[in-house]
């Protein structure tokens, strides 16, 4: 349990460097449109190479295909109250106020749930940690650690209540991590089935919905070809 939460604590982490990059190195929208652009494509081929076809192979598509609507419609309704609540375009918009700040942080929490369990879920029975996956995550946490840090400390936030925000994010998905390890370690596999499945409809949703569009609008067109090298990374790192 500990070592799923030192995993899911570790890619996560990858915010804190984004937030420090967002507050005191200044690093350009672009580069950090850029990086998120790259980690959706890893993203994409993790959740079709790692979750989805793991989730067939152990219970079929029955499992699958309602693991896979049910994580896309709990994020899109999750994602939808985050965005009334002012957390939209949490990985790139400036918020305007504390309020704004506080949903961004939200957001941050319900990206990194599914992502977290996944990853204590690969450790049960003695599993080890999906490499692709793991470096998927770190790197599409870095754009999203810096564009809140970078706007909220335009709006007056202090560095350090930035970083230990970020940090409590961090501690949650350690947590998660662990509730991933320790809730599904007895289940049936075709509940892990599900599990996977679930997870990777609610990052396909989130890539979608939050990373992609607004890795363009930052980026532009070479979006595309950062996205198809994530995911070529993501796609020989789980072939190793």
């Amino acid at each position: 349990m500990l070592e799923a939460a030192g995993w899911a604590a570790l890619a996560a982490s990858t915010l804190l460097i984004g937030a420090w990059l967002g507050t005191v190195q200044k690093a350009s929208p672009r580069r950090a449109g850029l990086v998120m652009g790259f980690g959706a494509g890893a993203l994409i081929a993790s959740v079709a190479f790692e979750l989805t076809e793991e989730a067939f192979n152990t219970a079929g598509a029955g499992p699958l295909v309602f693991g896979l609507a049910t994580g896309a419609l709990a994020f899109f309704l999750g994602d939808r109250k985050v965005d009334r609540m002012g957390g939209s375009g949490r990985k790139s918009r400036a918020p305007s106020d504390e309020g704004d700040a506080n949903a961004l942080l939200l957001g941050a929490a319900l990206d990194g749930i599914p992502e977290s369990l996944i990853i204590g879920l690969s450790l049960i029975g003695g599993g080890s940690v999906e490499v692709a996956f793991l470096v998927s995550v770190a790197v599409s946490n870095v754009p999203e650690g810096f564009a809140s840090a970078a706007q909220q400390h335009a709006v007056g936030v202090s560095t350090g209540r930035i970083l230990r925000r970020w940090l409590a994010i961090v501690a949650l998905s350690a947590l998660c991590g662990a509730i991933g390890f320790a809730l599904f370690d007895e289940l049936d596999p075709r509940w892990v089935a599900f599990t996977q499945a679930f997870a990777a409809g609610a990052l396909l949703t989130m890539v979608m919905d939050t990373m992609a569009p607004e890795a363009f609008r930052d980026a532009g067109p070479v979006t595309g070809l950062v996205a198809v090298a994530g995911f070529w990374l993501a796609f020989w790192l789980g072939t190793r």
